[in-house]
């Protein structure tokens, strides 16, 4: 008797195996996509609706009819899609954090698809300093978009950063950057 997906999916991740390589394993051993990936997901402790969500967003594309052999590219498309991303548990300063960063994308005047993406997956899994580092190394559009708001909220951000215990050393000069942006678009009476 085989052991349920579930199990199988928690023994790969256990032996250290990326989200994307158990998805593989399993849907190469069952020859069941569907079931392998919310197997993962479930083995991550990502809640059930919240699997299935996921994967119903993407099931006609990567799920429905598979190709033979095509298991890893898959588990690396889903994983890159952010199906596996586990969501961080957010503190209250976390969330004010998120709320600052998107009022600067909101006075980004646009942002391109790709970037909100890698944002969006930041943002659930608690990677703030990433998102803090892409956004303060974006800037807002010339016709749409406000350069004083955007960059006062990188910098409001970057203060509430700050007081988070370690803060990482590496966005010290993006906060540079901000306050200068900022200074620089600042209106003076």
């Amino acid at each position: 008797m085989q052991p349920p997906l579930l199990t199988l999916a928690q023994h790969a991740l256990a032996r250290g195996a990326t989200p994307a390589q158990a998805y593989a394993l399993l849907a190469r051993r069952t020859r069941q996509p569907l079931p392998s990936a919310r197997a993962v997901c479930l083995a991550l402790s990502i809640p059930l609706a919240e699997a299935t969500t996921r994967l119903g967003d993407c099931y006609g594309s990567l799920l429905a009819n598979p190709r033979p052999g095509s298991e890893a590219d898959t588990g690396e498309l889903l994983e890159a899609l952010g199906v596996f991303d586990v969501p961080a548990a957010l503190t209250d300063t976390d969330r004010a954090v998120i709320d600052l960063f998107l009022t600067a994308i909101d006075a980004m005047g646009g942002i391109r698809p790709g970037h909100q993406h890698g944002l969006d997956r930041w943002f659930t899994t608690g990677n703030l300093t990433a998102a803090y580092l892409s956004l303060a190394a974006a800037q807002p559009l010339p016709r749409t978009g406000d350069p004083a708001r955007y960059w006062a909220a990188l910098v409001a951000a970057r203060e509430l950063l700050a007081t988070a215990p370690g803060p990482d050393t590496r966005i010290k000069l993006a906060l540079a950057h901000c306050r200068t942006r900022a200074a620089a678009h600042t209106t003076t009476p």
